[in-house]
């Protein structure tokens, strides 16, 4: 994406409340990460691991946690801030602008019977809505996505290119959907016999909060008998599959490729790390935190940090990888005194 506007040093200074040292009138026209960064690019170092970069960036300034304050290397220029990435976000917004939405229904567009919306409506090529479809205002529809008969959804959605929203979807305000993203499908569960599987259905319900972002080509099952809910504010990654009769609590995230099985509960302000896989009927307590590829079998307590598999205390995790080290250290040692005949009984 290339930036519309430019910005002088003093007023990204101004702009995200930092402390501004250097020239204020240095000339700011777009962003990039310290190793691509030209004279005119704001770039952004938080940790010390990357103080080797910042020594050879180009970049005309950069935006430096105040931590590194003390720093010497690096751009004449710099704005220090308590937090660098939330800095970085409000000069993207004033440098990067969203394009205008188009508002109106494409000619190639599927309108069902009885379906209504209330103010503006952008409805792409190809977009389609089943019958009775009920939309709020200023709500947005890419090209070939399908709003099912009977779905509902409040303000200001946006749903994106090939997303799916399925006649048990409840969508709150402000939810976007990225792209292929499917909301409200069929859960996975089958009665099984000697001649083979059969499906049970699924009747329940499907609700997505205010504010909640779903990634791309993530799929959220319909309740089998209950609702399955995502509550306001979580943010979810690409790639995610919530199944049947999750709940999900508010200010979540949850990253790429995390599964988590049926009627599980996650509870407010929880971090599910890419590919954590949670098992079914368990509960991860509020503000908990789940490693990258850990596999929960048994319930979080509030607060606790967990990796590995199975799931447990992050800092036996780290213990336990210790002494493994430690031991393949002796394991020379040990192999000599085997070798001896002189390991006891």
């Amino acid at each position: 994406m290339q930036p519309d506007s430019s910005l002088t040093a003093g007023a990204i200074a101004e702009l995200v409340g930092g402390k501004l040292v250097g020239s204020e009138t240095t000339l700011i026209r777009g962003a990039a990460s310290l190793d691509r960064a030209g004279p005119l690019d704001l770039s952004f170092v938080a940790s010390r691991k990357y103080l080797p970069h910042v020594e050879r960036t180009e970049a005309g300034a950069v935006l430096v946690t105040s931590g590194l304050g003390d720093v010497k290397a690096g751009p004449a220029t710099r704005i220090l801030v308590d937090d660098v990435h939330r800095a970085l976000g409000q000069v993207l917004a004033k440098l990067y602008a969203e394009p205008q939405p188009t508002w109106g229904v494409h000619h190639t567009a599927i309108v069902g019977r009885g379906s209504r919306w209330s103010g503006r409506i952008g409805l792409g090529p190809y977009a389609c809505l089943g019958g009775d479809v009920r939309l709020g205002s200023d709500c947005r529809i890419g090209h070939h996505a399908t709003i099912e008969s009977g779905a509902v959804l409040g303000d200001r959605c946006v749903i994106g290119v090939n997303a799916l929203v399925c006649s048990a979807a409840r969508l709150g305000n402000d939810v976007v959907l990225q792209a292929g993203a499917r909301v409200g499908t069929p859960g996975y569960a089958f009665t099984s016999d000697g001649s083979g599987h059969a499906r049970l259905q699924h009747v329940g319900g499907c609700f997505i909060e205010d504010a909640v972002e779903v990634g791309a080509n993530t799929t959220i099952d319909r309740g089998s008998l209950g609702d399955t809910v995502v509550g306001q504010g979580t943010k979810i990654d690409n790639l995610v599959q919530i199944a049947h009769n999750v709940r999900i609590g508010e200010r979540c995230l949850v990253m790429a490729q995390v599964g988590l099985a049926g009627t599980t509960v996650v509870e407010d302000d929880v971090v599910l790390a890419g590919q954590a896989g949670l098992a079914g009927h368990l509960t991860v307590g509020r503000g908990a935190k789940v490693a990258a590829q850990a596999g929960v079998i048994g319930d979080v307590a509030e607060g606790e940090t967990v990796s590995g598999y199975p799931a447990r205390p992050h800092r036996e995790v780290l213990r336990q990888a210790a002494s493994l080290r430690k031991l393949a250290k002796l394991t020379p040692f040990l192999e000599r005194i085997a070798e001896k005949g002189q390991l006891p009984a």
